[in-house]
C-alpha cells in the first residue's frame, strides 16, 4: 500500500492532529520519502472535500475551506436535533465519570460512540482535553445550565450512583 494512502487513512481514524515526526517513525521512513508522501497526499487531496492542514510539527485531515457554509448548515441543523437514547446514555457516562476516554465510553456502552461523541461535541455539550494519557471528554458548561444545576454535584442522587458506579468497576475487575 503506498505511502500517502497509509498516512491518510491513520489521520481519517485519529481525527485529531498527528506529530510528525511520529508518523515518520511510525512509517520506519526517512524524510526525504515522508515529505514526497504528504505532497502526493495534499496534491491527490486538494481537489476534493479534505483538505491536510500541515504545520511545523503536525499533520490533520480537514473540510475544506470552500465548504464551510454547508458544513456550517449541517452542524445547525444537528444543534437542533435530539439526542436521542444513545446520546443520553453517552453522556450521562460522561457526567458521572469524566474526564474520561472514548475507549472506555465504548467498553461501559459495548458499542463504538464515535459518532454520539461528536454529536454531544457539537453540540457543545461535551469538550475534547488533551493530555499526555490521550483524548479525553468532560462535560461543559453549557450541559449545566440545560440540566439546570451550577454542579455535577447538585445531580440527583450524584453520591449515589457514583458508589453504585465504583462498586461495580471494583467488582468487575
Amino acid at each position: 500500500m503506498a505511502l500517502h494512502i497509509l498516512i491518510e487513512a491513520l489521520l481519517f481514524y485519529k481525527a485529531i492532529p498527528q506529530k510528525k515526526a511520529a508518523l515518520q517513525k511510525l512509517f520506519a521512513v526517512n524524510t526525504t520519502e515522508f515529505e514526497r508522501a504528504i505532497e502526493e497526499l495534499r496534491n491527490r487531496l486538494d481537489s476534493g472535500a479534505i483538505r491536510l492542514i500541515e504545520t511545523e510539527s503536525e499533520l490533520q485531515l480537514v473540510t475544506a475551506p470552500e465548504l464551510s457554509e454547508f458544513i456550517e448548515s449541517l452542524r445547525k441543523d444537528e444543534l437542533k436535533g435530539e439526542i436521542g437514547k444513545a446520546g443520553a446514555e453517552t453522556l450521562a457516562i460522561i457526567l458521572y465519570r469524566e474526564p474520561i476516554q472514548r475507549a472506555e465510553i465504548d467498553r461501559i456502552r459495548g458499542v463504538n460512540s464515535s459518532f454520539i461523541v461528536r454529536n454531544l461535541l457539537v453540540k457543545g455539550l461535551i469538550e475534547k482535553n488533551s493530555s499526555s494519557k490521550g483524548t479525553a471528554y468532560s462535560i461543559t458548561p453549557a450541559l449545566l445550565q440545560h440540566l439546570g444545576v451550577t454542579t455535577k454535584n447538585e445531580m440527583p442522587r450524584f453520591s449515589e450512583f457514583m458508589t453504585a458506579i465504583d462498586n461495580f468497576e471494583t467488582k468487575e475487575v
